[in-house]
């Protein structure tokens, strides 16, 4: 028997990218559910794209953090109800808050692979339309009744119905180990290395002064498509300073001394939806299409955040990043300062000081402050947890591209249960 024929890994393209403008939750897309958040967002990409023609799209990847029983095939019920030929397969994922970028990965490695040409990748989520899960006593009572034999049993087991059972269970930001909310992880990590509110504070300003200047010199014109009315970012504050953010009261960490995180300084709760089209350098010149940038390398990482941020170790809830990028560096035989720009998703400014702090701990050079997030970051976008990494990835590829010559850039997304997951794009 011959041997199988192994293709040699092929170089992945980030064609471009497509978005809805994300919203503060119970705002403008309140009753919109996961599926039309995504479902817009791979339209815009379609119709920009052309991806509307037959067999041009190989599959779509994508998942949602808060999810419905009826999202259970969200990804290829998406394909269904898009512009995207109905024979496209399609299938879920979902890691946290990294939900967006490992779906780029997933998708990324069956182009380098030759299992596919081309391929839409990102995710949704919806913290307006969280699921609400029955009462499990009640839950538990419902299926005793359903698995009785007689009327007069299913009738006993219904009689233990009790007014407290009719309270659903409502999605909590909380990690089952440890019950602290992701916030709360947080400022125990900002407390620990010493992450000061003025720094925070600083940086939150920043991205909105940032994101801003990207709209006003319309940088996402072809990135983001209007939807339910809205055209930017509905949580973006142009007129943001550090000394209004000042004003504001802490709202994480206050069994402590010295609370520094507020609303201003941490993400929203966001609703949204971020797709990006990758394929094969062949597929892409094909239709004449331009590469904004080419995905070379990914790598996650995990931590055990139980004995650190509850035990008072040393790896906090969201510092995978630190470890998985001096890893991914190391492999690729690069250091930061072969970076031209650095993407690290926003979830909280303390959480961006603290990686960038770890990483110098690890032998890393600095980040320039004016290579970091020059387009603004969710702290300003807001963060649909599944849908980041999608953004950060086209937005990043177009930053890229709008440089002359070669250019490089690294993505740093944190992630609930203590992971990472981040890549690097270039262009050559």
């Amino acid at each position: 028997m011959s041997p199988l024929k192994r293709p040699e890994a092929r170089r992945v393209a980030v064609v471009g990218g497509s978005r809805v403008p994300f919203a503060r939750s119970d705002g403008p897309y309140a009753t919109a559910s996961n599926q039309e958040l995504l479902t817009a967002a791979v339209d815009g990409l379609a119709t920009r794209y052309g991806l509307d023609v037959p067999g041009s799209v190989g599959e779509l990847v994508a998942g949602a953090v808060l999810k419905h029983s009826r999202d259970f095939n969200l990804a290829r019920e998406t394909v269904l109800g898009s512009k995207l030929d109905a024979r496209t397969p399609a299938y879920d994922i979902q890691q946290a808050c990294g939900t967006g970028l490992q779906a780029v990965v997933a998708a990324a490695n069956k182009i380098a692979l030759g299992q596919t040409e081309s391929a839409v990748a990102g995710g949704a989520d919806t913290a307006s339309d969280a699921p609400l899960g029955v009462n499990d006593r009640l839950r538990r009572i419902l299926l005793e009744a359903r698995r009785a034999r007689s009327t007069g049993a299913r009738l006993k087991a219904l009689a233990q119905v009790r007014p407290s059972h009719l309270i659903p269970d409502i999605p909590r930001n909380a990690e089952p180990r440890t019950g602290l909310s992701m916030g709360e992880h947080a400022a125990v990590t900002a407390r620990a290395r010493g992450i000061g509110r003025a720094a925070q504070d600083e940086l939150a300003a920043t991205s909105h002064q940032r994101l801003a200047a990207a709209y006003e010199r319309g940088f996402f014109q072809d990135l983001v498509v209007p939807f339910r009315g809205l055209a930017r970012d509905q949580n973006l504050r142009p007129d943001s300073t550090a000394e209004k953010l000042a004003r504001l009261k802490p709202v994480f960490g206050l069994d402590a001394p010295g609370p520094t995180m507020t609303a201003g300084n941490s993400t929203p709760l966001t609703d949204g939806a971020a797709v990006v089209l990758l394929a094969s350098q062949e597929w892409a010149e094909a239709r004449g299409l331009e590469p904004l940038a080419y995905l070379t390398a990914y790598e996650t990482a995990a931590v055990d955040f139980v004995r650190g941020d509850v035990a008072g170790g040393e790896d906090g809830l969201l510092m995978a990043p630190a470890h998985a990028v001096p890893r991914m560096l190391e492999r690729a035989g690069l250091g930061i300062e072969d970076f031209d720009l650095v993407e690290i998703h926003e979830a909280f400014a303390s959480q961006v000081l603290a990686t960038l702090e770890a990483w110098e701990k690890r032998g890393l050079a600095p980040v320039a402050r004016d290579r970091l997030n020059v387009a603004g970051s969710s702290l300003a976008t807001g963060h649909p947890f599944a849908a980041t990494g999608a953004r950060i990835v086209a937005t990043l590829a177009k930053l890229l591209a709008e440089r002359e010559g070669p250019s490089r850039g690294l993505i740093s997304v944190c992630a609930a249960g203590g992971q990472g997951v981040t890549a690097i794009l270039e262009r050559p």
